[in-house]
């Protein structure tokens, strides 16, 4: 077994474990900060000593949640070790989506239990609308979140945005942001690495009043995708409608970098963002339970995705 910590301010948090032998051969990306881990398997096919051993290491690193990232043929796999299907990412490997998968870690899986659907999460609108019966709390907090979103966005329409300066920094610049919305519990991320051998990029956008967001994208261009992540989420209207306008912008960045599409994470019960994400052209794809760490607590995450440019357009 060998570990390797990420340098940077940003990414100190985050250990990538590798493990080999003669059953299994993974990477495991851990995140300090989120108590979680991303398991990335070299080696496909289900195996028990595959589960025990990342159950066994998540455990021994406190993380309280593993997720791993794959394409559709290995969905099953995942799901025989134990996993659940929470979401996917419509064309994140350019022309074929990924999925999510997730399991709690026990003992934290436990104090998660009451009042979840041992039922997987569907993956688009479609399946939520036609079983509702099916939806556990969370999934309903989740679709009351949405659903206000969808009308927060709906009744600003064809109204004139704030305009957005967006600036690409450094990393370093970004430091005082990252740590201050870290001490008062408003940091949505510590923007610590999401994926292996990926490009990090750092932008702040500002706007009249007083308005400013720190916001990072990790983007792999084998894959043509972008994950972007905003430090902090809108307090007021003002700053719903200058992130909205900001997100435009950024993307109109990204498609000229060549990202095809891109993904983002947001609180379960954060309405101003889904209104943000709605009204930027995201639609919901899942939900990540106990995916993120807001102000000491765990939250379940909406996961948000847009595509940029269709790939076949290349």
């Amino acid at each position: 077994m060998a570990a390797k910590t990420w340098g940077g301010v940003a990414q100190k948090a985050i250990e990538e474990v590798f493990f080999q032998n003669d059953a299994v051969s993974l990477c495991l990306l851990i995140n300090r900060r989120a108590r979680t881990m991303r398991v990335i398997d070299f080696r496909a096919g289900p195996s028990n000593a595959k589960r025990l051993f990342v159950m066994s290491l998540a455990q021994r690193e406190g993380a309280d949640k593993v997720f791993t990232l794959v394409e559709r043929d290995e969905v099953s796999t995942w799901v025989k070790l134990g996993f659940a299907k929470e979401g996917n990412v419509p064309g994140f490997y350019k022309r074929s989506d990924a999925f999510f998968l997730g399991a709690m870690v026990p003992p934290y899986a436990e104090s998660m239990s009451s009042g979840r659907s041992d039922e997987e999460p569907p993956d688009s609108d479609v399946r939520l609308a036609q079983r509702p019966e099916a939806l556990s709390p969370a999934m309903e907090r989740m679709e009351r979140t949405v659903a206000k979103g969808k009308r927060l966005a709906k009744e600003h329409g064809e109204r004139a945005l704030p305009s957005v300066k967006v600036t690409a920094v450094h990393e370093s610049d970004t430091t005082k942001a990252v740590t201050l919305a870290l001490r008062t519990g408003r940091a949505l991320t510590g923007f610590e690495a999401f994926g292996r051998d990926a490009e990090r990029n750092y932008f702040v956008l500002t706007a009249r009043g007083g308005f400013e967001l720190v916001v990072s994208t990790e983007a792999q261009g084998c894959f043509g995708n972008a994950f972007v992540e905003l430090l902090s989420s809108p307090r007021t209207e003002a700053e719903r409608l200058a992130t909205t306008a900001g997100l435009r912008v950024l993307f109109e960045k990204l498609l000229e970098g060549g990202v095809a599409g891109c993904f983002a994470l947001a609180p379960s019960d954060d309405v101003a963002l889904a209104a943000a994400f709605t009204f930027s052209g995201f639609r919901r794809t899942g939900l990540l339970h106990g995916q993120l760490v807001v102000g000491g607590e765990r939250k379940d995450a909406i996961l948000w995705a847009r595509k940029l440019s269709n790939p076949t357009d290349e």
